[in-house]
Protein backbone atom coordinates (compact mmCIF):
# COMPACT_ATOMS: atom_id res chain seq x y z
CA UNK A 1 0.00 0.00 0.00
CA UNK A 2 1.00 3.67 -0.50
CA UNK A 3 2.23 5.29 2.28
CA UNK A 4 3.95 8.89 2.88
CA UNK A 5 6.24 9.23 0.06
CA UNK A 6 9.58 11.56 -0.32
CA UNK A 7 8.37 15.29 -1.07
CA UNK A 8 10.28 14.85 -4.44
CA UNK A 9 7.64 12.86 -5.64
CA UNK A 10 4.55 14.64 -4.69
CA UNK A 11 6.70 18.48 -5.72
CA UNK A 12 6.30 16.91 -9.48
CA UNK A 13 2.83 15.65 -9.28
CA UNK A 14 4.42 11.69 -9.32
CA UNK A 15 2.19 10.87 -6.84
CA UNK A 16 -1.31 12.18 -5.72
CA UNK A 17 -1.28 14.04 -8.97
CA UNK A 18 -4.78 15.51 -10.81
CA UNK A 19 -6.56 15.52 -7.03
CA UNK A 20 -9.49 17.80 -6.39
CA UNK A 21 -9.36 20.01 -3.90
CA UNK A 22 -11.43 20.55 -1.04
CA UNK A 23 -11.59 23.86 0.73
CA UNK A 24 -15.17 25.29 0.72
CA UNK A 25 -16.51 24.70 4.01
CA UNK A 26 -20.22 22.87 3.11
CA UNK A 27 -18.33 20.34 1.64
CA UNK A 28 -15.58 19.72 4.40
CA UNK A 29 -18.65 20.05 6.66
CA UNK A 30 -20.18 17.09 4.68
CA UNK A 31 -17.15 15.06 4.14
CA UNK A 32 -17.10 15.58 7.95
CA UNK A 33 -20.52 14.09 8.40
CA UNK A 34 -19.06 11.04 5.73
CA UNK A 35 -16.29 10.45 7.95
CA UNK A 36 -18.34 10.44 11.30
CA UNK A 37 -20.75 7.87 9.94
CA UNK A 38 -17.66 5.71 9.39
CA UNK A 39 -16.74 6.01 13.29
CA UNK A 40 -13.99 7.74 12.24
CA UNK A 41 -12.65 12.06 14.11
CA UNK A 42 -13.41 14.61 11.87
CA UNK A 43 -10.68 16.53 9.91
CA UNK A 44 -9.71 20.41 10.95
CA UNK A 45 -7.61 20.96 7.67
CA UNK A 46 -9.08 23.66 5.87
CA UNK A 47 -7.90 22.59 2.72
CA UNK A 48 -7.56 19.23 1.30
CA UNK A 49 -7.53 16.81 -1.82
CA UNK A 50 -9.48 13.93 -2.57
CA UNK A 51 -9.39 10.94 -5.53
CA UNK A 52 -12.62 9.50 -7.12
CA UNK A 53 -13.21 7.53 -4.36
CA UNK A 54 -12.89 10.47 -1.78
CA UNK A 55 -9.44 9.53 -0.31
CA UNK A 56 -7.24 12.44 1.00
CA UNK A 57 -3.58 12.19 1.13
CA UNK A 58 -4.03 14.75 3.69
CA UNK A 59 -6.35 13.65 5.67
CA UNK A 60 -4.24 10.27 5.97
CA UNK A 61 -1.67 11.87 7.39
CA UNK A 62 -3.82 13.60 9.85
CA UNK A 63 -5.24 10.77 10.97
CA UNK A 64 -1.82 8.64 10.55
CA UNK A 65 -3.70 5.88 8.53
CA UNK A 66 -3.54 5.70 5.18
CA UNK A 67 -6.31 3.39 5.21
CA UNK A 68 -9.29 4.90 6.63
CA UNK A 69 -10.82 4.33 3.89
CA UNK A 70 -9.83 0.91 3.35
CA UNK A 71 -10.07 -0.81 6.35
CA UNK A 72 -8.68 -4.78 6.25
CA UNK A 73 -8.04 -3.87 2.26
CA UNK A 74 -11.45 -4.98 1.43
CA UNK A 75 -14.95 -3.64 1.34
CA UNK A 76 -13.29 -0.47 0.02
CA UNK A 77 -14.88 3.19 1.42
CA UNK A 78 -16.06 6.03 -0.77
CA UNK A 79 -17.12 9.65 -0.61
CA UNK A 80 -19.02 11.59 -3.30
CA UNK A 81 -19.05 15.36 -2.88
CA UNK A 82 -19.43 15.85 -6.44
CA UNK A 83 -20.15 14.48 -9.62
CA UNK A 84 -16.63 15.41 -11.22
CA UNK A 85 -14.90 13.16 -8.85
CA UNK A 86 -15.79 11.17 -11.87
CA UNK A 87 -12.26 12.36 -13.75
CA UNK A 88 -9.87 11.68 -10.92
CA UNK A 89 -7.59 9.51 -10.79
CA UNK A 90 -7.65 6.52 -7.65
CA UNK A 91 -4.50 6.98 -5.69
CA UNK A 92 -4.78 4.68 -2.99
CA UNK A 93 -6.49 1.27 -3.26
CA UNK A 94 -5.57 -3.01 -2.39
CA UNK A 95 -7.42 -3.69 -6.04
CA UNK A 96 -6.30 -2.33 -9.08
CA UNK A 97 -9.75 -2.15 -9.95
CA UNK A 98 -11.36 0.18 -7.79
CA UNK A 99 -11.28 2.82 -10.10
CA UNK A 100 -13.02 1.15 -12.69
CA UNK A 101 -16.02 -0.14 -10.63
CA UNK A 102 -15.80 3.68 -9.41
CA UNK A 103 -15.89 5.04 -12.84
CA UNK A 104 -19.04 2.18 -13.56
CA UNK A 105 -20.99 3.27 -10.69
CA UNK A 106 -20.59 6.96 -11.21
CA UNK A 107 -21.10 6.57 -15.07
CA UNK A 108 -24.46 4.51 -14.37
CA UNK A 109 -26.03 6.15 -11.87
CA UNK A 110 -24.80 9.91 -13.60
CA UNK A 111 -28.42 11.75 -12.86
CA UNK A 112 -28.95 10.63 -9.23
CA UNK A 113 -25.64 11.63 -7.94
CA UNK A 114 -25.95 15.16 -10.21
CA UNK A 115 -28.87 15.35 -7.92
CA UNK A 116 -27.95 14.01 -4.73
CA UNK A 117 -24.63 16.22 -4.63
CA UNK A 118 -26.46 19.11 -4.67
CA UNK A 119 -28.05 19.19 -1.21
CA UNK A 120 -25.54 16.31 0.06
CA UNK A 121 -22.61 14.04 0.38
CA UNK A 122 -23.17 10.11 -0.66
CA UNK A 123 -20.98 7.80 0.86
CA UNK A 124 -21.16 4.12 1.41
CA UNK A 125 -18.85 0.68 0.79
CA UNK A 126 -18.25 -1.38 -2.07
CA UNK A 127 -19.39 -4.15 -0.47
CA UNK A 128 -18.31 -7.62 -1.48
CA UNK A 129 -18.67 -11.26 0.33
CA UNK A 130 -15.75 -11.63 2.57
CA UNK A 131 -15.00 -8.96 5.25
CA UNK A 132 -11.60 -9.48 5.54
CA UNK A 133 -8.75 -11.74 2.90
CA UNK A 134 -7.29 -15.00 4.29
CA UNK A 135 -6.26 -16.46 1.56
CA UNK A 136 -6.58 -16.88 -1.84
CA UNK A 137 -10.46 -18.58 -1.51
CA UNK A 138 -11.62 -15.33 -0.11
CA UNK A 139 -10.67 -13.57 -3.33
CA UNK A 140 -11.63 -15.98 -5.76
CA UNK A 141 -15.27 -15.88 -3.66
CA UNK A 142 -15.29 -12.65 -5.21
CA UNK A 143 -17.76 -12.29 -8.65
CA UNK A 144 -19.21 -9.11 -8.14
CA UNK A 145 -19.48 -6.32 -5.83
CA UNK A 146 -22.58 -4.38 -4.42
CA UNK A 147 -22.17 -0.33 -3.91
CA UNK A 148 -23.99 -0.03 -0.55
CA UNK A 149 -24.69 3.87 -0.69
CA UNK A 150 -25.89 6.39 1.98
CA UNK A 151 -26.18 10.12 2.43
CA UNK A 152 -25.20 11.96 5.62
CA UNK A 153 -28.85 14.20 5.58
CA UNK A 154 -30.80 10.73 4.13
CA UNK A 155 -32.03 12.08 1.48
CA UNK A 156 -31.99 8.44 -0.26
CA UNK A 157 -34.13 7.55 2.49
CA UNK A 158 -36.25 10.56 1.84
CA UNK A 159 -36.74 10.09 -1.91
CA UNK A 160 -38.03 6.03 -1.17
CA UNK A 161 -40.46 7.55 1.29
CA UNK A 162 -41.48 10.60 -0.87
CA UNK A 163 -41.84 7.64 -3.84
CA UNK A 164 -43.97 5.51 -1.46
CA UNK A 165 -46.27 8.13 -0.17
CA UNK A 166 -46.61 9.42 -4.42
CA UNK A 167 -47.70 5.92 -4.71
CA UNK A 168 -50.03 5.61 -2.28
CA UNK A 169 -51.70 8.73 -3.62
CA UNK A 170 -51.93 7.56 -7.09
CA UNK A 171 -53.70 4.12 -5.70
CA UNK A 172 -55.80 4.79 -3.04
CA UNK A 173 -58.77 6.85 -3.64
CA UNK A 174 -59.39 8.54 0.07
CA UNK A 175 -55.60 9.49 0.44
CA UNK A 176 -55.63 12.41 -0.56
CA UNK A 177 -57.93 13.44 2.46
CA UNK A 178 -55.03 12.49 4.93
CA UNK A 179 -53.55 16.07 5.99
CA UNK A 180 -50.78 14.43 7.90
CA UNK A 181 -49.53 12.26 4.91
CA UNK A 182 -50.09 15.77 2.16
CA UNK A 183 -47.65 17.94 5.06
CA UNK A 184 -45.18 15.50 5.10
CA UNK A 185 -45.23 14.71 1.32
CA UNK A 186 -44.76 18.84 1.17
CA UNK A 187 -41.75 18.18 3.70
CA UNK A 188 -39.90 15.83 1.83
CA UNK A 189 -40.36 17.05 -1.31
CA UNK A 190 -38.81 20.43 -0.17
CA UNK A 191 -35.48 18.44 0.86
CA UNK A 192 -35.50 15.79 -2.62
CA UNK A 193 -37.47 18.30 -5.04
CA UNK A 194 -39.46 16.84 -7.77
CA UNK A 195 -38.82 12.98 -7.70
CA UNK A 196 -40.54 12.58 -10.91
CA UNK A 197 -37.61 14.82 -12.42
CA UNK A 198 -34.52 14.36 -10.00
CA UNK A 199 -33.94 10.68 -10.54
CA UNK A 200 -32.10 10.05 -6.62
CA UNK A 201 -32.26 6.58 -5.98
CA UNK A 202 -29.39 5.16 -7.88
CA UNK A 203 -30.72 2.53 -10.48
CA UNK A 204 -27.42 -0.04 -10.83
CA UNK A 205 -25.40 -0.70 -7.96
CA UNK A 206 -24.45 -4.45 -8.38
CA UNK A 207 -20.61 -4.85 -10.88
CA UNK A 208 -18.85 -7.67 -12.08
CA UNK A 209 -15.75 -8.15 -10.33
CA UNK A 210 -13.33 -9.28 -13.01
CA UNK A 211 -9.37 -9.68 -13.88
CA UNK A 212 -7.23 -7.71 -11.16
CA UNK A 213 -4.44 -6.91 -9.16
CA UNK A 214 -4.37 -6.88 -5.23
CA UNK A 215 -1.77 -6.44 -3.05
CA UNK A 216 -2.66 -9.02 -0.68
CA UNK A 217 0.07 -11.79 -0.12
CA UNK A 218 2.53 -9.63 -1.46
CA UNK A 219 0.84 -9.13 -4.37
CA UNK A 220 -1.48 -11.39 -6.67
CA UNK A 221 -3.32 -11.67 -10.27
CA UNK A 222 -6.13 -12.68 -10.99
CA UNK A 223 -6.86 -13.60 -15.12
CA UNK A 224 -10.56 -14.69 -15.96
CA UNK A 225 -10.81 -16.39 -19.32
CA UNK A 226 -14.28 -18.50 -20.22
CA UNK A 227 -13.28 -21.91 -19.17
CA UNK A 228 -10.26 -20.84 -16.69
CA UNK A 229 -9.45 -18.55 -13.75
CA UNK A 230 -5.51 -17.93 -13.54
CA UNK A 231 -3.89 -16.57 -10.60
CA UNK A 232 -0.17 -15.98 -10.41
CA UNK A 233 1.28 -15.00 -6.98
CA UNK A 234 4.37 -16.27 -4.89
CA UNK A 235 3.86 -20.00 -3.88
CA UNK A 236 3.56 -18.63 -0.56
CA UNK A 237 0.19 -16.94 -0.98
CA UNK A 238 -2.39 -19.14 1.46
CA UNK A 239 -4.01 -21.26 -1.04
CA UNK A 240 -1.87 -21.23 -3.78
CA UNK A 241 -2.79 -24.65 -5.53
CA UNK A 242 -5.26 -25.65 -2.94
CA UNK A 243 -8.40 -23.77 -3.60
CA UNK A 244 -10.56 -24.31 -6.47
CA UNK A 245 -7.98 -26.45 -8.32
CA UNK A 246 -10.73 -28.13 -11.07
CA UNK A 247 -11.04 -24.56 -12.22
CA UNK A 248 -8.21 -22.25 -11.11
CA UNK A 249 -4.97 -22.33 -12.64
CA UNK A 250 -1.29 -21.19 -10.46
CA UNK A 251 1.03 -19.79 -12.18
CA UNK A 252 4.40 -19.02 -10.08
CA UNK A 253 5.28 -15.17 -10.64
CA UNK A 254 8.79 -16.71 -10.20
CA UNK A 255 8.16 -18.35 -13.38
CA UNK A 256 8.61 -16.56 -16.25
CA UNK A 257 8.54 -19.10 -18.87
CA UNK A 258 4.93 -20.41 -17.90
CA UNK A 259 3.64 -16.91 -17.19
CA UNK A 260 4.96 -15.86 -20.65
CA UNK A 261 3.36 -18.90 -22.26
CA UNK A 262 -0.29 -17.75 -20.35
CA UNK A 263 -0.57 -14.69 -21.85
CA UNK A 264 0.74 -15.73 -25.37
CA UNK A 265 -1.87 -18.99 -25.32
CA UNK A 266 -4.78 -16.13 -24.02
CA UNK A 267 -3.77 -13.65 -26.90
CA UNK A 268 -3.05 -10.64 -23.85
CA UNK A 269 0.67 -9.55 -25.68
CA UNK A 270 1.72 -8.54 -28.74
CA UNK A 271 4.94 -10.43 -30.20
CA UNK A 272 7.74 -8.49 -31.24
CA UNK A 273 7.03 -7.82 -35.18
CA UNK A 274 8.43 -5.38 -37.55
CA UNK A 275 4.46 -3.72 -37.53
CA UNK A 276 4.79 -2.27 -33.92
CA UNK A 277 8.48 -2.55 -33.24
CA UNK A 278 10.13 -0.19 -35.78
CA UNK A 279 7.70 2.60 -35.31
CA UNK A 280 7.20 2.54 -31.43
CA UNK A 281 10.76 2.90 -30.25
CA UNK A 282 9.87 0.48 -28.06
CA UNK A 283 13.07 -1.62 -28.30
CA UNK A 284 15.55 1.70 -28.35
CA UNK A 285 13.30 2.71 -25.13
CA UNK A 286 14.18 -0.84 -23.47
CA UNK A 287 17.96 -0.39 -24.16
CA UNK A 288 18.15 2.54 -22.62
CA UNK A 289 16.33 1.35 -19.63
CA UNK A 290 18.32 -1.53 -19.45
CA UNK A 291 21.75 0.98 -19.70
CA UNK A 292 20.32 3.38 -16.85
CA UNK A 293 19.93 0.43 -14.77
CA UNK A 294 23.29 -0.64 -15.17
CA UNK A 295 24.78 2.58 -14.47
CA UNK A 296 22.66 2.28 -11.03
CA UNK A 297 24.48 -0.11 -9.94
CA UNK A 298 27.66 0.40 -10.47
CA UNK A 299 27.26 4.42 -9.76
CA UNK A 300 24.46 4.60 -7.54
CA UNK A 301 25.59 8.16 -6.43
CA UNK A 302 26.75 9.78 -9.53
CA UNK A 303 24.76 12.92 -10.48
CA UNK A 304 22.65 12.22 -13.99
CA UNK A 305 21.29 15.52 -14.06
CA UNK A 306 23.17 16.11 -17.02
CA UNK A 307 23.00 12.99 -18.72
CA UNK A 308 22.47 12.71 -22.75
CA UNK A 309 22.48 10.29 -25.20
CA UNK A 310 26.17 10.85 -26.10
CA UNK A 311 27.02 10.78 -22.58
CA UNK A 312 25.15 7.19 -22.56
CA UNK A 313 26.71 5.65 -25.65
CA UNK A 314 30.28 6.73 -24.19
CA UNK A 315 29.11 4.95 -20.56
CA UNK A 316 28.14 1.57 -22.55
CA UNK A 317 31.61 1.96 -24.33
CA UNK A 318 33.40 2.21 -21.34
CA UNK A 319 31.86 -0.85 -19.71
CA UNK A 320 31.62 -3.27 -22.73
CA UNK A 321 32.36 -5.99 -20.46
CA UNK A 322 29.68 -5.07 -17.48
CA UNK A 323 27.09 -5.22 -20.69
CA UNK A 324 28.52 -8.28 -21.96
CA UNK A 325 27.70 -9.73 -18.98
CA UNK A 326 24.33 -8.55 -18.27
CA UNK A 327 23.15 -9.40 -21.49
CA UNK A 328 19.97 -7.67 -21.88
CA UNK A 329 21.79 -4.59 -23.97
CA UNK A 330 23.35 -7.16 -26.52
CA UNK A 331 20.13 -8.98 -27.01
CA UNK A 332 17.73 -6.28 -27.34
CA UNK A 333 20.00 -5.04 -30.16
CA UNK A 334 20.41 -8.22 -31.71
CA UNK A 335 16.77 -8.86 -31.63
CA UNK A 336 16.13 -5.52 -33.40
CA UNK A 337 18.41 -6.88 -36.46
CA UNK A 338 16.79 -9.94 -36.57
CA UNK A 339 13.06 -7.90 -36.40
CA UNK A 340 14.41 -5.37 -39.27
CA UNK A 341 15.61 -8.89 -41.37
CA UNK A 342 12.45 -11.21 -40.75
CA UNK A 343 9.85 -8.75 -39.61
CA UNK A 344 9.61 -10.56 -36.44
CA UNK A 345 11.79 -12.92 -33.61
CA UNK A 346 11.80 -15.93 -33.24
CA UNK A 347 10.39 -15.77 -29.19
CA UNK A 348 11.14 -19.72 -28.67
CA UNK A 349 14.69 -18.86 -29.05
CA UNK A 350 14.84 -16.19 -26.40
CA UNK A 351 15.80 -16.62 -23.01
CA UNK A 352 12.19 -16.91 -20.90
CA UNK A 353 13.09 -13.57 -18.56
CA UNK A 354 14.25 -11.88 -21.24
CA UNK A 355 11.09 -12.01 -23.60
CA UNK A 356 9.41 -9.95 -21.38
CA UNK A 357 11.92 -6.96 -22.94
CA UNK A 358 10.42 -7.50 -26.22
CA UNK A 359 6.60 -7.37 -25.78
CA UNK A 360 3.77 -5.65 -24.41
CA UNK A 361 0.53 -6.19 -24.04
CA UNK A 362 -2.62 -6.44 -26.92
CA UNK A 363 -3.38 -2.93 -26.87
CA UNK A 364 -6.98 -3.74 -27.90
CA UNK A 365 -6.89 -6.36 -24.70
CA UNK A 366 -9.91 -5.38 -21.76
CA UNK A 367 -6.82 -6.45 -19.45
CA UNK A 368 -4.10 -4.44 -21.34
CA UNK A 369 -3.64 -2.15 -18.38
CA UNK A 370 -3.45 -5.51 -16.03
CA UNK A 371 -1.27 -6.97 -18.24
CA UNK A 372 1.27 -4.30 -18.80
CA UNK A 373 2.09 -4.18 -15.00
CA UNK A 374 2.44 -7.89 -15.03
CA UNK A 375 5.06 -7.94 -17.94
CA UNK A 376 6.77 -4.59 -15.83
CA UNK A 377 7.22 -6.79 -12.69
CA UNK A 378 9.69 -8.69 -14.99
CA UNK A 379 11.04 -5.86 -16.35
CA UNK A 380 11.90 -3.19 -12.81
CA UNK A 381 14.83 -2.18 -14.82
CA UNK A 382 12.12 -0.12 -16.86
CA UNK A 383 11.04 2.35 -14.03
CA UNK A 384 9.14 4.35 -17.14
CA UNK A 385 6.62 1.54 -17.35
CA UNK A 386 6.74 0.90 -13.54
CA UNK A 387 5.74 4.15 -13.19
CA UNK A 388 2.56 4.22 -15.84
CA UNK A 389 1.35 0.78 -15.13
CA UNK A 390 2.42 -0.44 -12.01
CA UNK A 391 2.74 2.33 -9.56
CA UNK A 392 2.48 0.34 -6.42
CA UNK A 393 5.39 -1.11 -7.63
CA UNK A 394 6.80 1.60 -8.40
CA UNK A 395 6.66 3.45 -5.11
CA UNK A 396 8.14 0.28 -3.56
CA UNK A 397 10.98 0.73 -6.08
CA UNK A 398 12.04 4.14 -5.17
CA UNK A 399 12.15 3.20 -1.41
CA UNK A 400 14.66 2.35 -1.91
CA UNK A 401 16.74 4.49 -4.33
CA UNK A 402 19.54 6.49 -3.62
CA UNK A 403 19.18 10.93 -3.34
CA UNK A 404 20.83 11.07 -6.78
CA UNK A 405 18.72 8.25 -8.13
CA UNK A 406 15.61 9.18 -7.16
CA UNK A 407 16.47 12.84 -8.79
CA UNK A 408 17.28 11.14 -12.00
CA UNK A 409 14.13 9.12 -12.00
CA UNK A 410 12.14 12.29 -11.60
CA UNK A 411 14.00 13.85 -14.13
CA UNK A 412 12.99 10.88 -16.84
CA UNK A 413 9.60 11.08 -16.26
CA UNK A 414 9.11 14.27 -15.89
CA UNK A 415 10.98 14.65 -19.87
CA UNK A 416 9.22 11.63 -21.21
CA UNK A 417 5.99 10.58 -19.67
CA UNK A 418 4.93 13.68 -18.27
CA UNK A 419 5.29 16.21 -20.94
CA UNK A 420 2.43 14.39 -22.89
CA UNK A 421 0.96 10.89 -21.19
CA UNK A 422 -1.23 10.36 -23.90
CA UNK A 423 0.98 10.46 -26.88
CA UNK A 424 3.33 8.86 -24.59
CA UNK A 425 1.05 5.76 -24.05
CA UNK A 426 -0.02 5.73 -28.31
CA UNK A 427 3.30 5.50 -28.86
CA UNK A 428 4.71 3.17 -26.60
CA UNK A 429 2.74 0.83 -26.09
CA UNK A 430 -0.88 1.33 -28.57
CA UNK A 431 -2.57 2.49 -26.12
CA UNK A 432 -5.43 5.23 -26.56
CA UNK A 433 -7.48 7.01 -23.60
Amino acid sequence: MVSKKPDLLRDNELIYGRLLTIDEPHLIQRYNKALAAFGLKPTKLQSFDIDRTGFSPEVAEECGDYGYLDPNEVNRRFIILTPSQIDLPVVHTAFSNTSQLMFEFMSKNQRAIDALTIKDVIYGEIEDSVPKVNDIEDLLSINQVEFKVLSAEDVLGKAAELGKLVDRLKQEPEAWRDDAMLTRMVELAKICGDIRENALVPDQVIFRHNAYWTSHFGGLYVFVDPDMTTVISDPAAPGFRRSRPWQVSYLSINDADKVFKFLAATGRIELPRASWIETSGYLEHRAEMVVRALIRDTEPDRNLSDVDKVWLQTWIHGHTDLITRDGNFPFLNAAKREIAQLGHLKIEDVFPQQRFLVVRAKPDHPDAWLTNQLISDFVPQDFVSRYVFNKPGFYKDFDGYTDAWRSHVVDVLKTTYLKDKVAFRTRLYGLTD
